[in-house]
């Protein structure tokens, strides 16, 4: 095939995935805007412009879980558009097989892979660390408890006695609280103070608490603007304990893996989200040649909804094994490089294995 008509194929491809990605990004951000706004809207400081520039930070992150449906949708769109203009009759009848004219989506998949994971999942990172953090300084001034049920635990041990530590909101990778409580345990595991702070920053070698409301052990209740916490806790421990991985860059991932296991830390989570950013470009190619299964029958014979539908169930499908075997890796039952690859191998092994079938008997 010459490199023009492989252009044309490519454009075409890249053309439909910027529209279906533009189109997903509105979506998603109305949708956002609006569940946020309902959350948030009673609360003293709000503002319609602080809701906006929280969605917007918000929405790279649920851009990045999209964009495997945006690469099964538009290749499927790319292909059925090509055929009911018979073009792709055209380029059969010059010659070109189907493996030469699904090359340039395939490559047009593998860069949009590569680009959501240098450029879109860093900046969903920053994103969503940002939206974490103006979200909780609007929530600072309404509320300073912390919800059993929903807020994040650690206990840690020193040599002044046990401390368990909770807060409402997790920021900057872990290694800072907002809405920190830390109740300080006797040796028979009983509570003889509490100190409740708007912030609180891991530190070498301890806590520093700031805007903090203590509770000492005669029932005296006092307040003082910095305060401070022994701890002998890592900031590495601490990352892989709280933060999500999705709030750390692609790029930061493997010293943040090198790191937390020199601790004897498994990391199994952030090592599962970087292996399965590797392997999201290669997803999209097996997602594309599923696409192709369904979307290449002669337009004269009709595009039969049921084998689309069947194309569409069976990329949900493979992302719900995905997830599915992310879990595994997460918790160490089988090694997260196979959990990230085996949804992909078996991906394009079914799409090649139909599509030699069909074309080439």
């Amino acid at each position: 095939m010459g490199w023009t008509l492989g252009r044309y194929f490519f454009i075409r491809y890249a053309t439909i995935t910027a529209w279906f990605f533009l189109g997903i990004f509105a979506l998603v951000f109305l949708i956002d805007f609006t569940e946020l706004t309902g959350r948030i809207a009673r609360l003293s400081g709000f503002s319609y412009a602080t809701a906006i520039s929280i969605s917007a930070l918000r929405v790279p992150m649920i851009m990045v879980q999209t964009v495997p449906f945006v690469g099964l949708f538009s290749a499927m769109a790319t292909l059925v558009s090509l055929n009911r203009k018979y073009e792709l009759v055209i380029a059969r009848s010059a010659g070109i097989s189907a493996w030469q004219f699904l090359l340039p989506p395939c490559i047009g998949a593998l860069l949009f892979g590569v680009l959501t994971v240098a450029v879109l999942n860093p900046l969903a990172a920053y994103g969503y660390s940002q939206s974490e953090r103006i979200e909780s300084e609007l929530r600072s001034d309404n509320s300073n408890e912390v919800s059993a049920n929903s807020a994040p635990w650690l206990r840690q041990k020193t040599e002044t006695g046990d401390t368990i530590i909770g807060a409402r909101a997790i920021l900057n990778q872990g290694l800072e609280m907002a809405d920190a409580s830390f109740f300080s345990l006797d040796s028979d595991g009983n509570i003889i103070g509490r100190r409740d702070a708007k912030r609180a920053y891991l530190r070498d070698g301890y806590w520093e608490l700031t805007d903090v409301r203590v509770l000492e052990p005669d029932g005296s209740i006092s307040e003082k603007p910095v305060d401070t916490v022994p701890t002998e806790l890592k900031p590495e421990f601490v990352q892989e304990r709280l933060a999500r991985p999705e709030t750390i860059p692609f790029f930061e991932l493997p010293s943040k893996i090198a790191i937390a296991r020199s601790f004897g830390l498994k990391a199994n989570a952030f090592a599962m989200h970087f292996d399965s950013l590797l392997a999201l470009p290669f997803l999209l190619v097996a997602m594309t040649l599923i696409a192709a299964t369904v979307s290449m029958r002669f337009a004269r014979m009709g595009q039969s909804a049921t084998m689309i539908l069947g194309g569409i169930a069976a990329g949900f499908l493979l992302y719900v094994v995905s997830v599915l075997v992310k879990a595994f890796g997460v918790a160490g039952f089988v090694p997260t490089a196979v959990a990230a690859w085996f949804p992909v191998v078996v991906a394009m092994f079914f799409g090649v294995t139909f599509l030699l079938y069909k074309e080439d008997g």
